[in-house]
């Protein structure tokens, strides 16, 4: 259990330093057009062509697969120790709502991870769906694809309501990635309390305004 419980921890880890650099990435989009465009299509381009990160893209899927395949297997095996556990149970006073739902966030949070993919890394890598046009660098035009997208005020809805239980999932996440990997300083972990909260906040925020701000261009 321990293994299982500090590869979720690991790959946590990884994914929560990922999301740091796809918002600043996504922060591109607030720009004017004009600017915006010319530099998220040109970040999108390194992304594809730069082998480092294409390398790094084969971590971030399998970090996922792990994350979730591991957090289902604890997720059943507390259940089913629940279940055989005392009559008397104080669990639910003990702990948030949060942790209580972690699984069930974690759900919503993959599926909204399949419906991202869809629409962005199905049709930009693998071709799937409407062509993706060029810029005038001869850039694919990724930023069309996203404001395209965020046209829909139905998506739009989809990707804002969903960066809530992400900023709850992270909140909660990355302390206890830090406590199942060892680290129980009390002051450190009411430091870093603090620091969850803020970075959970930070993503949620993020990722929940910038559909917003596109919407209303």
């Amino acid at each position: 259990m321990y293994l299982r419980k500090s590869i979720i921890a690991l790959t946590g880890l990884f994914l929560c330093i990922f999301l740091i650099v796809h918002l600043s990435a996504n922060s591109l989009l607030l720009l004017p057009e004009s600017t915006a465009r010319e530099l998220y299509n040109s970040y999108s381009t390194l992304l594809r062509e730069s082998i480092l990160i294409k390398i790094i893209a084969y971590v971030l899927y399998a970090s996922i697969l792990l994350h979730a395949g591991y957090a289902l297997l604890v997720t059943i095996a507390n259940r089913r120790a629940k279940a055989q556990g005392y009559q008397v149970n104080h669990f639910r006073q003990n702990s948030s709502w949060t942790s209580q739902n972690m699984g069930l966030l974690g759900i919503m949070i993959l599926l909204f991870i399949v419906v991202h993919l869809a629409n962005f890394w199905a049709r930009i890598k693998l071709g799937i769906g409407l062509e993706v046009g060029v810029d005038a660098q001869g850039n694919k035009d990724v930023y069309e694809v996203a404001y395209s997208l965020f046209q829909n005020v139905y998506y739009v809805l989809f990707y804002t309501v969903l960066a809530i239980p992400l900023g709850l999932h992270l909140h909660h996440g990355l302390k206890s990635a830090f406590k199942t990997l060892g680290f129980y300083h009390q002051k450190g972990l009411r430091l870093l309390a603090r620091i969850s909260l803020v970075y959970a906040a930070i993503m949620a925020i993020g990722f929940g305004v910038i559909p917003i701000v596109v919407f209303l261009k």
